[in-house]
Formats: structure tokens, C-alpha cells, sequence
């Protein structure tokens, strides 16, 4: 897991491989004030973004999970929220598989879980073997906004 501030973005992309400086760039040039909650296409299938609202829940309401195709930029466009984050570990104890049809497995019991307050402004990105825990309520208790670009794993190396 990366986790930066949109503001601090363009110091940091140089490092960065190209199909998450897009995904920065996108974040760092749009105006979610003015974007309606949907799924919007950057670059196809490849690069999206899903802009959702909601109130953050309490940690029991809330599933760890992974991805296996794409990698995930969580940004918080408004609000703050706290995440549960872990290294992949044989440890983890999948409470549900739904790799195929939904690109998630979901975890029952995560293995040295540390948590982390993304507040406004912040992006995390999320890699296969990371394990996260979002949209959990902390002290900050109104809507958030969020933004979560999906990045293809094959995209970041074409070949």
C-alpha cells in the first residue's frame, strides 16, 4: 500500500509507473464536487473510476478485502474515513471468494491489522496482496465522497 495526499501528488508520479500517473493526473485535474456517484471510463476497462457517497459504518458492518485483476487508488474526494490495512498472509481466513465474478475476496479474519485515517485529499493505492478494510466511521461521522480508480494489473506493464 502507497498512501499519499493529492497535493503532494506531482512531486510523487515521477516514481510511479505510467498507468498510475494517469490515474493521479485524473484525480489531481477533476472536480468532484460537480461529478455525480457513477462509473466513469478513463481508459476503458483498463482505467475507471467509481464515484460513490456514503457514511462510513462501523467496523464490524465493514469486510476486508483483496483484489486480483485490478489495483485500486481509494481516494477521499470529502469527508474521512478509516481503513483496515495487511500484508497478504495464509494467516487471512477467506470468508468469501467471488475473485471470478466480482474481482474481490472477502476475509472473515485478518491477521495483524493496522488502521489507518484517510481523510480528505488522500489517496491509497492498493495492490493485490494488499489487504484492506474500507469505509470505516471514525470520528468523522458525515458523507463521504470517494473516488476508486480500478488499474488493470496488465496495464501497469503492457506488454
Amino acid at each position: 500500500m502507497i498512501i499519499g495526499h493529492i497535493s503532494n501528488c506531482a512531486g510523487e508520479m515521477a516514481h510511479l509507473p505510467a498507468a498510475l500517473q494517469k490515474g493521479l493526473d485524473y484525480l489531481a485535474k477533476t472536480d468532484f464536487s460537480a461529478v455525480e456517484s457513477g462509473k466513469y471510463l478513463i481508459e476503458g476497462e483498463r482505467l475507471f473510476a467509481l464515484v460513490s457517497r456514503y457514511k462510513p459504518q462501523p467496523l464490524e458492518h465493514c469486510k476486508a478485502e483483496t483484489h486480483v485483476k485490478y489495483i485500486d487508488i481509494q481516494f477521499i474526494a470529502k469527508g474521512e474515513e478509516v481503513m483496515g490495512y495487511a500484508s497478504w498472509s495464509t494467516a487471512h481466513e477467506v470468508l468469501e471468494d467471488c475473485a471470478a465474478e466480482r474481482d474481490a475476496i472477502f476475509y472473515k479474519k485478518v491477521d495483524k491489522e493496522s488502521m489507518v485515517i484517510l481523510s480528505q485529499g488522500t489517496y491509497a493505492i492498493l495492490f493485490p496482496w494488499d489487504v484492506h478494510r474500507p469505509t470505516i466511521q471514525g470520528e468523522y461521522d458525515g458523507e463521504i465522497q470517494k473516488v476508486v480508480l480500478k488499474i488493470a494489473v496488465d496495464y501497469l506493464n503492457p506488454s
